[in-house]
């Protein structure tokens, strides 16, 4: 059996995609003697327009291309890979990411080495090197009350980050979803991600899941993977990526921590976006980039003013006009 499917969510990153199979060619497939996986990547892509599925067949004849007829969502395109898939495990790829040497194989590594971890995620880059942010805390009260950073600092356990060295790996609530590797027996216990989210939370669903079933989730800051944050939605649709977190943010109390904690969390929220757009526009005047960001803050004030309408965010590229 292989030992690891790579799948790989695409739309119109055809640059960014052919990077990150350069880095697989390179790093994974290249790799020879003790330790070499064996692998499959599969690429799914979501009706791209700008020549993806013929750029990968012509130049990575060693990935099996799956074409869908619209972007139907990040855990669906994932979901659509994963059923092809046939490894002993299942590496989950953003196709803005660049495999860094042995970071896969310190993935597979670790879930052989520990049956008790269903998932494990590595140390996101940046491409200077700079670490990112590469583990979740599942949403609660607290941490929609209280600062994140003061929440990091004062219990880092419990909400561990970027910000300290961890010597070795971290059992943690949920790592990100840019890259992660799951165990097949998860898979076929737990079910594949939840479809309910178009982008954002749905890892950290799954892994909520995954852990309610007796499995640990662990980060790993030895497996090393560059992630082009943002390189994709967040650039080009600022405001409707923002939107979309937050339809997804909403989601995951309603399903997760029940409708009462939902609507005090959107109450929250609101009153966080009526103080930014209050305020923002005072140094707006004097600065492109504080003019953005008001506009922004502005426009999803008013998503949320007009009762969170289905056809604004990201989710309308469901209907065939682009996404991640």
């Amino acid at each position: 059996m292989t030992d690891l499917s790579i799948v790989i969510v695409n739309w119109n990153g055809r640059a960014l995609l052919e990077d990150c199979l350069a880095s697989i060619e390179r790093e994974v497939r290249g790799r020879t003697g003790q330790g070499r996986l064996t692998t499959e990547t599969l690429v799914v892509d979501q009706a791209s327009t700008d020549g993806s599925a013929d750029a990968v067949r012509a130049r990575y004849p060693f990935a099996e291309v799956i074409e869908l007829p619209r972007n139907v969502g990040f855990a669906a395109g994932n979901n659509a890979g994963l059923r092809r898939a046939e490894g002993r495990h299942c590496a989950l790829l953003n196709n803005d990411t660049v495999v860094l040497p042995g970071a896969l194989e310190r993935c597979v590594g670790y879930l052989d080495a520990n049956p008790s971890v269903g998932v494990v995620g590595p140390q996101l880059l940046d491409p200077d090197g700079s670490k990112q942010n590469s583990i979740h805390s599942v949403p609660n009260l607290v941490s929609e009350i209280v600062p994140k950073a003061v929440l990091e600092t004062i219990a880092p356990w419990r909400y561990p980050s970027k910000r300290y060295e961890h010597p070795g790996p971290v059992v943690v609530e949920a790592v990100l979803g840019a890259c992660l590797v799951v165990r097949r027996a998860v898979l076929d216990e737990v079910g594949p991600m939840p479809e309910d989210y178009f982008m954002f939370l749905e890892e950290t669903d799954w892994c909520w899941r995954i852990r309610r079933a007796g499995y640990k989730v662990v980060h790993l800051p030895d497996a090393r993977v560059i992630h082009v944050h943002g390189a994709t939605s967040k650039k080009r649709l600022p405001a409707e990526t923002r939107i979309e977190y937050h339809r997804s943010l909403y989601h995951f109390f309603e399903k997760n921590r029940g409708e009462a904690v939902a609507r005090t969390v959107f109450g929250l929220r609101v009153a966080k976006g009526v103080l930014r757009a209050a305020t923002g526009w005072v140094g707006a005047p004097f600065s492109r980039r504080r003019r953005e960001r008001w506009r922004q803050d502005v426009q999803v004030l008013a998503w949320h003013l007009r009762g969170r309408p289905a056809g604004a965010g990201l989710a309308r590229l469901a209907a065939g006009e682009g996404a991640r």
